[in-house]
């Protein structure tokens, strides 16, 4: 799924505050203050997560698994790029 320090890195690439990813996700500050301050993977509600990645993915980040997109794996975040025309 997502770690804490991806939600955090994708919120910082992003330029937004924990409030407006809440807003944007339609959860709760509190919610996205938990699931940033977690160590790991972040655990909740299917639906919640969801809702946070997709609200991330919108604000134009893309999350990468682990052993995706690099040679030696791991997770990660980048920008994604922009559709062409």
């Amino acid at each position: 799924m997502i770690t804490a320090a991806q939600m955090r890195a994708a919120r910082a690439l992003a330029g937004i505050d924990q409030k407006t990813l809440a807003e944007r996700a339609g959860v709760s500050l509190p919610t996205v203050q938990r699931m940033e301050a977690s160590d790991g993977v972040v655990r909740g509600v299917v639906d919640t997560l969801m809702k946070v990645i997709q609200a991330l993915d919108e604000s134009g980040v893309e999350l990468i698994g682990e052993n995706h997109a690099s040679e030696r794996g791991g997770r990660g975040v980048r920008l994604k790029q922009p559709a062409s025309r």
